[in-house]
């Protein structure tokens, strides 16, 4: 499977070359699949919709986005893409390894600006829509950037650089005033824990009492963060992780359906087939 045909939580993956880290996907949903879930990774991300509606979430903020919306998504800040009931969505995603854009020497733009946003020193608006000052120019950024990449002249890579660096001065020119608490940003440093250690154990079986172990919290405790933050109990969560893994693997590969629902962490094939439907709709043999 590619990259975007399975989006871990904690993503891993190498989504740009390393000569020119710039790369971009185009995505639908629900066709490619539902949802993609609550993850991060260490490249910029700029999520551009193109047609339908959908919802977006940056640092557990949701936002319900149509056509020519754009979502930046810093490196390492949480965020998922959901299916609106009933809607349909194509988006692009812009990936870019801020690398890109410093120097190899001490310099004004990255101690000043850069460095400076990618620590969480400032914040920036997430959700680019109609309305704000900076929305024209930025979609017109987006639209030139696109069309280098269709075509890619001689040179468009200086080209895209500069449309780079031209965005994080609309960014950090309109940027918010607001700046995370330390207690807000200790609440997104446990969830990319919790997350990461769904992503990389899932197939095996976890309880509530060793995650809180884990967290340092008491049973209760650790209960009542994650509902609280994360809309839904911890055990659903990780029920619809093990099944959207497990409809990914429905569609890419021959394991049978016994096989898949172990190897996504369901000891109990009647229990995953009444999961799996509650969920999509659909029974496992119908979506395969």
């Amino acid at each position: 499977m590619t990259s975007h045909e399975f989006q871990n939580y904690r993503e891993n993956k190498i989504h740009t070359p390393d000569r020119f880290p710039y790369n971009t996907y185009l995505c639908s949903i629900p066709l490619d699949f539902t949802d993609v879930p609550l993850h991060w990774h260490e490249e910029a991300e700029l999520i551009v919709i193109k047609k339908g509606s959908g919802t977006v979430s940056v640092d557990l903020n949701r936002y319900p986005v149509s056509a020519n919306d754009i979502l930046i998504v810093l490196p390492g800040h949480l965020h998922s893409i959901h299916e609106l009931p009933g809607h349909t969505m194509e988006y692009e995603n812009i990936l870019f390894r801020t690398e890109l854009l410093f120097s190899r020497t001490d310099d004004i733009c990255s101690d000043t600006f850069l460095a400076p946003l990618l620590e969480g020193k400032f914040t920036v608006e997430h959700y680019i829509r109609p309305g704000l000052s900076c929305y024209e120019s930025i979609l017109s950024l987006v639209q030139e950037m696109d069309s280098l990449c269709q075509t890619q002249p001689e040179g468009y890579q200086l080209a895209l650089k500069g449309y780079l660096f031209q965005l994080f001065y609309l960014l950090i020119a309109n940027r918010n005033e607001k700046v995370p608490t330390k207690s807000e940003l200790r609440v997104l440093e446990k969830l990319k824990y919790i997350i990461g250690y769904i992503e990389t154990h899932y197939a095996e079986p976890i309880t509530i009492p060793q995650m809180a172990d884990l967290c340092y919290f008491s049973p209760s405790h650790f209960m009542k963060f994650f509902k609280a933050n994360m809309g839904v109990s911890f055990i659903q969560y990780l029920n619809n992780y093990r099944l959207t893994a497990a409809r990914r693997l429905l569609g890419a590969s021959s394991l049978s359906i016994l096989e898949i629902a172990q190897q996504c962490g369901f000891e109990n094939l009647s229990y995953f087939n009444r999961l799996f439907k509650q969920k999509f709709g659909i029974t496992p043999r119908q979506a395969r």
